[in-house]
């Protein structure tokens, strides 16, 4: 790795759950000048006292690294990569937006479509898109379990290839060696809200994402749930891109069943190597109890198909199903998937 990616130091974690803590740890490994801020003070607490462990099948260290509240960060932050749960983006751009220096930049490591959000507050020329699908889980504070290696892909907004996205694409090949560099990010993202969509409906079972991925009984829903996102992303003229088993072109209009079907097959053979076999969704609603990212990252693709023209009948069917769950109202079970497929 060549020493460009040095440029970017100090870099600043803005969330160090799952996916940033994962992403942090590794570059503090690499001898980055790594940063965490995180709002749960038992883990930032954690990382202090006795730094972020990483557990799971993938590898086994721990780093040192300093750590801090929202509050506490200090400013003139230059890189900063915002990996906190998408329906937190607002606030945590509210703590570190008037910290960023002048050209400083936030890269989105984050699903949803959270780079609009992004960019509306510091401005598209100060915002990094960025893709991930690796399987990660906070197990107690400090400790972050990374149970598989997944798709890691950044790229500016307007696709231009810049000598700032090559330095940081330097930077997350030091996460995952095979991190792509794209002129498509949007296709990525929107390729993620389909497969993000599906990942929603499997935690509204008790049951694992290759098993409910797998159901035969269920199959039909979930593949009309994927043809309605792709659907919006034809009509707003983006062009999806496949990752990690999922193919965005099997789920088009004019794709067969069997191209779904084998999709599906290929997404329950991807998870089924994973130590992370149930969703974070789904780790929301049985362990945390706590709301998910539903309104932030699924309820939008609704209001962006009406945008264009696109009914969403069983997006919005599903968004109001994991509020149930999260309330109270329906339990955890089959027969919440099935309340899916009755749509």
């Amino acid at each position: 790795m060549t020493p460009r990616t040095q440029e970017l130091d100090p870099i600043t974690v803005w969330g160090a759950g799952a996916m940033g803590g994962s992403i942090g740890a590794w570059l503090k490994r690499a001898g980055r000048d790594v940063r965490f801020v995180d709002a749960d003070a038992a883990h930032v607490n954690a990382i202090r006292e006795r730094g972020l462990r990483i557990t799971g099948p993938v590898d086994a260290f721990t780093v040192r690294a300093p750590a801090a509240l929202p509050g506490e960060a200090p400013p003139g932050l230059g890189t900063v990569l915002l990996a906190v749960k998408a329906h937190h983006t607002e606030g945590a751009l509210d703590d570190l937006a008037p910290l960023l220096a002048h050209d400083g930049f936030v890269v989105s490591v984050q699903n949803g479509l959270n780079e609009r959000t992004i960019a509306a507050r510091v401005g598209e020329a100060r915002t990094v898109g960025c893709f991930v699908n690796f399987g990660a889980d906070v197990m107690e504070p400090g400790v972050i379990q990374r149970g598989n290696r997944g798709a890691v892909v950044v790229g500016e907004l307007d696709g231009v290839r810049t000598e700032r996205i090559e330095v940081i694409h330097e930077l997350f090949r030091l996460f995952e060696p095979d991190a792509v560099l794209t002129d498509n990010i949007w296709g990525y993202l929107w390729g993620k809200l389909a497969y993000g969509s599906l990942l929603f409906a499997t935690a509204l079972a008790d049951a694992s994402i290759a098993d409910v991925l797998a159901s035969e009984r269920h199959r039909p829903t979930l593949i009309e749930l994927g043809r309605e996102v792709m659907r919006v992303a034809r009509a707003r003229g983006m062009r999806p891109e496949g990752f990690d088993g999922f193919d965005p072109s099997a789920f088009a209009p004019e794709a067969s069943t069997a191209d779904a079907e084998s999709s599906l097959d290929r997404l329950v053979g991807f998870n089924r190597k994973s130590a992370k076999s149930h969703s974070g969704v789904w780790r929301d609603l049985a362990v945390r109890k706590r709301k998910t990212e539903v309104d932030a990252q699924i309820a939008p693709i609704d209001t962006l198909g009406a945008e264009v023209g696109v009914d969403t009948p069983l997006v919005r069917r599903l968004v109001t199903l994991i509020h149930d769950v999260e309330e109270g109202r329906r339990p955890q079970a089959w027969q919440t998937v099935d309340a899916l497929a009755e749509r």
